[in-house]
């Protein structure tokens, strides 16, 4: 311990022998881990807004469909149990949030255009605690339950058909006969989505008036469940797995849309990948740094071996030494990073590239999320690199032979 304490007090000293040499340092480690934890904060809060606004829309972390359905979303494939007894098997509280809904293919036409949308039949009750949308910001109204006969859609879909509300609008679709169900409804409430093109692709109805319509009886095609997570999605697939038998398909999120499960795996190697390309460039800097520290104390480690210090403790300098200068570094940068994403976490308006954002499913407004894992893993990564990096230039003070380190010039 004293051994350490010593090494300590003499790292410490030789570390502020040369200042600017340590501030440019210090400031180069320090910019560097900012980079890393600020870039990634700012790319994280883009997934996770993404892969968040997507399950949403699909929506749920975990769903339930016939084994066809998703191949064929057509009313001729629905769930295998009617509302009444998927009530009773996910009434206990293991379950989370959930609700079954209809969900089809339709075609929706006013007086001048017609379009393609995905009719949702809803519960309104059971839904409002994850819709992608809320409720009181709807133009009109939304459905008050699930016997309501109006109808809500986008704005982006209504500016597209010509209508708004108070108008009336004709739904199309096929019921399990292959016949033709239309049906008029009148327009109540007109929401607003990000990103915008999903405005145009769904069109609420009352469960019930769309089991009506498609004359289904109490037939539902999809049960969705949301947990806390949706990283952490296999206590609740579990629990709704045991709860059903093998005539439906049980599936989690990244099951069914591959591209955002993808997203997730490539997002987690990025940061790793990331942290590791940007202190590569700073180890360059240290290396040189340490080595450029061990030139100007040739003589004084040649003195401290001829009066008999161990090869061991100069390698144990030298490395507490950068140790010192990682820490000094990695502690400004991380505060400087929580500094600058705090007041940016209430959203960074890029509406200017809102187009551009919308083809990759991102919303107008960025969230930058702060992982204090990220942190974690940065610090960790830059220590453990660092170490490594201070190794080389430790051993060779410590291989000098102590007459001709002291009578070197």
């Amino acid at each position: 311990m004293r051994l350490a304490a010593i090494l300590f007090r003499l790292a410490w000293r030789n570390l502020w022998r040369n200042h600017r040499r340590t501030f440019i340092m210090l400031s180069a480690i320090a910019v560097g881990v900012w980079a890393m934890i600020f870039m990634t904060s700012l790319t994280r809060g883009m997934v996770d807004q993404m892969i968040n606004d997507s399950i949403n829309v699909l929506p749920g972390h975990v769903q339930v469909h016939h084994p066809d359905f998703l191949d064929d979303p057509s009313i001729n494939n629905p769930l295998p149990y009617s509302d009444a007894a998927l009530g009773e098997k996910f009434a206990g509280g293991e379950f989370g949030q959930w609700a079954s809904r209809v969900r089809v293919p339709a075609v929706i036409s006013s007086e001048r255009e017609s379009r393609a949308v995905t009719l949702l039949g809803i519960d309104p009750s059971a839904e409002q605690g994850f819709s992608f949308f809320d409720y009181a910001d709807v133009e009109g109204r939304f459905l008050e339950d699930a016997n309501d006969n109006g109808i809500v859609i986008g704005k982006k879909l209504a500016a597209t058909l010509d209508t708004e509300t108070g108008k009336r609008i004709v739904i199309m679709s096929q019921d399990p006969e292959n016949e033709i169900a239309d049906r008029g409804f009148r327009v109540v409430g007109l929401y607003t989505a990000d990103p915008v093109s999903v405005e145009e692709a769904y069109a609420y109805v009352g469960k019930s008036t769309a089991q009506s319509l498609l004359r289904i009886g109490d037939a539902s095609t999809e049960a969705v469940f949301f947990g806390d997570d949706y990283r952490n999605v296999e206590a609740l697939y579990d629990a709704v797995s045991g709860a059903l038998d093998d005539s439906v398909s049980v599936q989690r999120w990244y099951e069914i849309d591959s591209y955002l499960g993808t997203m997730l795996k490539t997002m987690d190697g990025f940061v790793f990948v990331w942290i590791i390309v940007i202190f590569l460039a700073l180890s360059f800097g240290l290396v040189n740094t340490l080595v450029m520290a061990v030139f100007e104390r040739v003589r004084e480690i040649g003195l401290m071996l001829a009066l008999g210090m161990k090869p061991a403790s100069i390698v144990g300098q030298i490395i507490i030494e950068s140790m010192l200068l990682l820490t000094l570094g990695l502690t400004i940068g991380n505060f400087l990073a929580w500094a600058t994403i705090l007041p940016l976490q209430g959203g960074i308006d890029i509406s200017i590239v809102a187009e551009g954002m919308e083809m990759m499913g991102a919303s107008s407004v960025l969230y930058p999320k702060f992982h204090v894992g990220d942190m974690v893993l940065a610090s960790t990564i830059v220590l453990v690199l660092g170490f490594l990096a201070s190794i080389s230039p430790a051993w060779r003070a410590s291989r000098y032979e102590p007459v001709e380190a002291i009578t070197k010039v």
